[in-house]
């Protein structure tokens, strides 16, 4: 996917780069004026009346402030030079100032969250990550794990310093009998089903992308959708540990159980995953039948939706009715892939969005209308995928909901014309392209039994859509919700002891499809505003907990107490600081994020 970081042999292939100076070579000019003489100077002290000298030199003196005071100006503004495509930005100058060639700039992948470092470490081998952690704890020097950057509130990142194991990617061992691999946890989840295909084995479930290291996938509580199936850290059999206090570490359902189900949804805070063993499953090709309905009808079928296809999720589109059911199931052994031919073709199922960016250009940018200067800057929109033109029509206006109503009708009359059918490996078909970078905010709630459905998904959904209606939010789409399964892993938003369980994960968003500083600034603003409304207004009502990957740690102290207290109904918080307190007692691999959320109690 086009939106996930490539981690390779290299720093800067972590999404991290050194900023070099690039000195101005023009030297800046002494400033001089000329003026007449004042006609009516301030009355002095003195009743005496000051020579024509005199007058002469007090003001050829303040002159000289002014041309050292504008000297500095100039000076100041061009030693910090930027590229042509940060011109926007000067006005924010000292952020853009060079930097060190020590210090690294890291950034998360939707560029939300940002830290410079002189501490990022990339070990090649268990021994050197030993060393690491051994070496750190020594000097009580933060080593935060960070996986590929994708995480939307960036729970990875902390400037005191980082540790990422991007170089630890090899399958270590494959067990075809019992359908297990064990890998090292910098490997990605794609490197990781290319590696295992040909022993006929995949992952049970994916989240929508492919580029998660497997140790940060496991660590925030990922998970793809099918209410039979559990969150990603339920395929975890066992993990190695690196800890500063026990050293390194194995443990499993055998092994020190307690620290086991603890850590394998840990946040990085129990120790430094350096090895995975995973359950697998028979790989398998699947059918995505993809259709558009309306709540009406979900409402209907919502239990045999969830009883009878392996996966499943709706995609809704605020301001209208529209939901897109999008369900995967394996290819029938008897049947075969369904002969399917669909009515549209790609272009005709996107023509409508074409239209309506040609149509918002005349309106938003007349310039660029012109055969000649959109040739010159614009790329051909017939090369674009849906989600790209989705992206250039949101910048045109993208907190005009009238705007953004326009862009989800477009979107519904895209889906309306792309229903059908996809035949590919699990893979392949489970994948979701999210769009560009963007604000995301996603809560996990209970919602009842697979036996009996409470309904409350749906319900969650209805409250949401009149929110967002009655206080007018720009709203893009799709609102996205997906089931899983139990987790038997204490610090899973979709944690239970009850195996039927199932929960509901809602995620709701805003694009980011511009860089420029100002518009970003807003949108994150109504994001949320968005997210605040959402919060106040259901997550209490529902039950409702974030994703620790899209969780954000709130500025008003009142409003982190608010969020520590509700954090402590939901999960076990002092037996995850009593374990963190035994495994790392100088709190080297906490950051931030971490420490707000679960504060220590000497730190409280």
């Amino acid at each position: 996917m086009s939106r996930a970081l490539s981690l390779r042999r290299s720093v800067r292939a972590f999404h991290h780069y050194h900023h070099h100076a690039n000195p101005h070579s023009n030297l800046v000019k002494a400033l001089s004026s000329t003026t007449s003489p004042n006609p009516n100077p301030n009355r002095p002290f003195s009743s005496l009346s000051p020579s024509p000298s005199s007058s002469g030199a007090k003001s050829r003196k303040y002159l000289g402030y002014l041309a050292l005071l504008l000297g500095c100006g100039v000076a100041t503004y061009f030693s910090f030079p930027f590229s042509d495509s940060a011109k926007h930005k000067k006005a924010q100058l000292f952020r853009y100032a060079p930097l060190p060639e020590d210090l690294h700039t890291v950034s998360n992948w939707s560029g939300t969250h940002e830290v410079q470092t002189r501490v990022f470490h990339q070990p090649e081998s268990l021994e050197e990550l030993e060393q690491v952690v051994k070496d750190a704890n020594e000097k009580k020097q933060k080593i935060r794990p960070v996986g590929s950057g994708l995480s939307p509130n960036g729970i990875g990142l902390t400037r005191a310093g980082m540790v990422n194991l991007a170089l630890m990617d090899k399958v270590l061992e494959v067990d075809e009998e019992k359908k297990r691999v064990r890998v090292q946890a910098g490997i990605r989840v794609q490197q990781l089903v290319d590696a295992i295909k040909d022993h006929g084995i995949t992952l049970q479930n994916f989240a929508s992308i492919r580029e998660q290291q497997i140790g940060g996938i496991v660590q925030v509580g990922a998970h793809g959708t099918g209410a039979r199936l559990p969150p990603i850290d339920e395929q975890v059999i066992s993990m190695k540990l690196v800890t500063p206090a026990k050293r390194t570490i194995e443990v499993s359902k055998e092994k020190d159980p307690e620290l086991f189900y603890l850590a394998r949804c840990g946040l990085g805070g129990l120790g430094v995953v350096a090895e995975v063993t995973l359950q697998c499953v028979e790989r398998q090709q699947l059918v995505e039948h993809t259709v558009i309905s309306d709540m009406k009808e979900i409402k209907k079928n919502h239990k045999k939706l969830l009883s009878q296809n392996k996966h499943v999720k709706y995609l809704y589109i605020p301001y209208t009715d529209s939901v897109v059911v999008v369900t995967c199931n394996p290819v029938s052994k008897w049947k075969g892939p369904p002969k399917f031919k669909p009515k549209y073709s790609h272009d005709e199922a996107i023509q409508h969005a074409r239209d309506l960016y040609q149509e918002s250009l005349k309106k938003y940018r007349p310039e660029v209308t012109t055969a000649e200067s959109s040739e010159d800057s614009e790329p051909d929109i017939n090369e674009l995928s849906f989600t790209e033109l989705r992206d250039k029509l949101l910048a045109l206006d993208p907190l005009n909901r009238d705007h953004v109503i326009q862009v989800n009708q477009a979107e519904a009359e895209f889906w309306r014309k792309s229903e059908g059918y996809r035949v590919g490996w699990s893979d392949e078909i489970l994948g979701f392209d999210c769009g560009g970078q963007q604000w995301v905010s996603e809560t996990c709630f209970p919602a009842g039994t697979l036996a009996k459905p409470s309904m409350k998904d749906l319900e969650y959904i209805e409250d949401l859509k009149k929110l967002i209606e009655k206080e007018e939010i720009p709203a893009p789409a799709p609102i996205e919700q997906r089931w899983t399964a139990c987790s038997k892993s204490p610090m899973s938003p979709a944690s239970s002891s009850a195996e039927d369980d199932i929960f509901s994960w809602v995620g709701i968003i805003m694009y980011l499809p511009t860089m420029d500083s100002r518009q970003r600034k807003e949108i994150t603003e109504e994001f949320f505003r968005y997210k605040r409304l959402s919060q106040t207004q259901l997550w209490d009502k529902y039950s409702a907990y974030e994703h620790w990957a899209k969780i954000e740690v709130p500025k008003d102290k009142d409003e982190l107490v608010a969020l520590q207290a509700r954090l402590r109904r939901r999960f076990p918080v002092d037996e995850y600081n009593k374990a963190r307190k035994e495994v790392d007692p100088n709190g080297i691999l906490s950051n931030n994020m971490l420490g707000k959320l679960f504060p220590l109690p000497d730190t409280i």
